[in-house]
């Protein structure tokens, strides 16, 4: 292999494969990055077995080729070289020679024949989506799944189809996040299970994408592609909990607040916060009371009360406040509404004017 290319659309590149690159003892070819040259096109690939990706960029080739590069030795070297806007790659006695008008350096290879090849979706099942709305719908719920691995179905996305677009969801028993974005039409393809564990990448890459990105399904994988990458991530076989079950149907208590008020009086619970993070939440609609209390035995406590619309019946609820604070980013309008439904029962919470996303938080025993 021999070739020439721009170092700023390299460097870019090698970024996001060094990202995708795996550990693992018994296949050390797995932190390695895949450089193959033909057709006046540099290929590149990573994977971790879990994630895979391909990026297509455009070169000088002079001898066609392939090689596998430790992958962080040349993200790091690439991204730190001055000057040069071409640099040259070259496969020298079955290492990688790279040179500039700076100076040469070589960066020891392993045999390119070990490295996995990375699946490719068939294109049975897709849709096309804006990158920056896949973006939005992973990360307004991914915080609330689990990040333990014992069950597989809550430490992951749910991703589902509806009439007007798709549907992501998660929990980890404990809360739930729901989030509607609307999409052009696309194919009924049920319901998909994104590992935790691989949206970070998957959420990196494509915030990177400008044009509209197309959604490859299967049983097993889930692809995208636009702008010359491909990544494709496992999805997980299971069944996702049946959460609508789980949303109140009714209404008992209702209070209505500014969400910074909220987000304020609750960074000052952490200040008097126990050890479980407990908040106690007491609504009395006849005072036009919206309570927040927090109390430690080694710092003191505090009472905040906010000035909010309130009706239904009294209520006194304990929840955990760092999952109330979660929700926050997923919400944009100025104005939040609490549903309460007695003592042991969840509290829903949306945006007054949105409802694409909604949050709902199991209670805590005293």
């Amino acid at each position: 292999m021999k070739i020439e290319c721009l170092k700023e659309k390299l460097s870019a590149s090698l970024i996001y494969a060094e990202r995708i690159t795996g550990k693992n003892l018994t296949l050390p070819v797995l932190g390695c990055i895949l450089l193959e040259a033909k057709d006046n096109s540099l290929t590149i690939r990573s994977t971790n077995l879990d994630l895979g990706i391909e990026i297509h960029i455009p070169v000088k080739i002079e001898k066609e080729g392939a090689v596998a590069v430790p992958g962080q030795t040349i993200s790091q070297f690439i991204n730190n070289i001055q000057g040069d806007k071409n640099i040259k790659l070259e496969v020298v006695d079955g290492n990688l020679s790279i040179s500039s008008s700076m100076g040469s350096t070589t960066i020891k290879s392993m045999s390119s024949e070990d490295f996995p090849t990375i699946p490719m979706v068939p294109k049975e099942k897709s849709f096309e989506i804006v990158p920056g709305d896949f973006v939005k719908g992973l990360k307004s719920v991914w915080y609330s799944s689990s990040v333990s691995g014992i069950k597989p179905e809550l430490s992951s996305i749910l991703i589902s189809s509806e009439d007007e677009g798709l549907v992501f969801a998660a929990t980890d028993s404990f809360r739930l996040a729901e989030k509607k974005i609307k999409t052009k039409k696309q194919n009924d393809f049920g319901q998909i299970l994104i590992p935790f564990k691989n949206i970070p990448e998957i959420i990196r890459v494509l915030e990177g994408m400008k044009d509209s990105t197309t959604v490859h399904l299967s049983k097993n994988q889930i692809s995208f592609s636009a702008d010359g990458i491909y990544l494709v991530s496992r999805v997980i076989d299971g069944i996702f909990p049946d959460y609508k079950q789980i949303i109140p149907k009714e209404t008992k208590t209702e209070a209505i607040v500014l969400k910074q008020d909220l987000l304020h009086s609750l960074k000052l619970a952490t200040i008097f916060s126990d050890k479980f993070n407990q908040i106690s939440v007491s609504v009395r609609p006849e005072q036009k009371v919206f309570e927040l209390k927090t109390r430690s035995n080694e710092v003191g406590e505090n009472v905040s009360r906010l000035i909010a619309t309130v009706s239904g019946e009294d209520v006194d609820i304990n929840f955990n406040y760092k999952y109330i604070v979660d929700c926050f980013q997923s919400i944009d309008v100025e104005a939040i509404c609490l549903q309460f439904n007695g003592i042991n029962r969840p509290v829903v919470i949306r945006g007054v004017s949105d409802k694409t996303f909604m949050y709902l938080v199991m209670p805590m025993n005293r």
